[in-house]
């Protein structure tokens, strides 16, 4: 199942995002058109491995494992180049902090209560949070190549919006993670080692 075509497209988010470091060491428009174009061609995998995989009925444990991995790697890395090449702002670099952090936290919640058996599902103020990155995320990424719009302060006020549902699902995630905690303790063995 590892080479279904959901598990594909969920890889190519993976393998494209070195295209898209190394884009960033290009000077000139063309690279940032073309780390645009490739941001939106991955982000449209996002949702369409999940669709191909329920309609061909190929949903597999691989697939639940790396998609969310792979939207993560996706977000954090662009972000992470983002602000190493000074293309955003210092007030919009702490938004870009809250969302990598906020996707740290989320992965960490799901990795305990996958221990016990609780899933944790998105919700939709999740979902508008993730649309409202996606769209920002390749705006900054054209920035002043485009000219006619004040781009790079439309993508700052859309990962500032961003940001703030991502304080909100943030922390009903955690609230939603620890009434879980705290009704499954799981018993610690003092000899396994901690990370």
């Amino acid at each position: 199942m590892v080479t279904s075509l959901p598990n594909l497209l969920t890889l190519s988010r993976i393998v494209v995002i070195p295209v898209m470091v190394a884009l960033f060491y290009v000077d000139g428009s063309t690279a940032r058109w073309a780390a645009c174009a490739l941001f939106v061609a991955a982000a449209i995998t996002d949702w369409f491995d999940g669709y191909v995989a329920r309609s061909r009925n190929q949903v597999s444990t691989f697939g639940r494992f790396l998609d969310p991995i792979a939207d993560k790697l996706l977000v954090v890395s662009v972000l992470f180049m983002l602000v190493a090449f000074n293309r955003v702002s210092e007030l919009s670099i702490l938004s870009a902090l809250v969302i990598v952090l906020r996707e740290i936290m989320v992965s960490g919640l799901r990795e305990f209560l996958a221990e016990v058996r609780v899933g944790l599902p998105v919700s939709r103020l999740a979902k508008w949070k993730t649309g409202i990155q996606m769209v920002a995320i390749p705006v900054l990424l054209v920035g002043d190549a485009l000219t006619i719009l004040p781009t790079r302060q439309i993508g700052e006020a859309g990962l500032s919006v961003a940001a703030a549902l991502t304080l909100v699902t943030g922390w009903d995630y955690l609230q939603s993670g620890l009434r879980h905690i705290r009704a499954n303790p799981v018993p610690v063995d003092p000899a396994s080692p901690r990370d």
